[in-house]
């Protein structure tokens, strides 16, 4: 088994389990919620695409270099995926990325635990130097997700990717050392524990 192994991740508002091609009815569901696919910024599954995205994903966990998780509510429903990827056992980092969530479950506390419970392995479990956190430039709404998280900018990476409708990607770079990590967790824990 290669670094990181599928785990399952539970907290009070969200599970996150292993990714398998039986979650595709309910991803498709899911992504339908916002028809997040539409967002020109960022790359997320359509409706059609989903048995093709579930393939990529696990192709890449097979190579090394992807641990990807299917997101539940706490009810048990889908809502959406997020993935170790970049993955570097080497020098013990990682990457969350690859993430959407369905439109009616953002702005819950839902994507604050998966950060929380990724978080909480990568350091706590797996032993990560930093882990780093990528978006476009101009996703305000993730980048603002990932600076409520306490991670850090390190830099821009300038015309780094060609996006879906050909335009340039700029893309920001972020990370939570494993020294930052104390203050991070104390800072989510309070963040899951107030009342919503």
């Amino acid at each position: 088994m290669g670094w990181p192994a599928p785990v399952e991740l539970r907290g009070s508002h969200a599970a996150l389990l292993p990714l398998r091609p039986e979650h595709e009815a309910a991803l498709v569901e899911a992504v339908r919620d916002g028809e997040l696919w539409r967002l020109w910024y960022t790359r997320v599954p359509s409706v059609d695409g989903m048995a093709a995205e579930i393939e990529r994903r696990l192709k890449l966990q097979a190579a090394g270099s992807m641990l990807p998780f299917t997101v539940f509510s706490a009810a048990g429903r889908v809502v959406g995926m997020t993935t170790y990827m970049n993955i570097d056992a080497v020098h013990r980092r990682v990457e969350i990325g690859s993430t959407w969530t369905a439109a009616s479950a953002q702005r819950t506390p839902i994507n604050t635990q998966c950060k929380r419970l990724l978080l909480g392995h990568a350091f706590d479990t797996l032993d990560c130097i930093a882990v780093e956190f990528r978006t476009h430039r101009l996703n305000t709404q993730s980048r603002r997700a990932i600076e409520r998280l306490g991670a850090q900018l390190d830099g821009m990476l300038r015309a780094h990717q060609r996006c879906a409708d050909g335009s340039l990607r700029d893309t920001a770079v972020y990370s939570i050392t494993a020294a930052e990590w104390p203050a991070v967790r104390s800072h989510l824990d309070w963040q899951l524990a107030r009342p919503h």
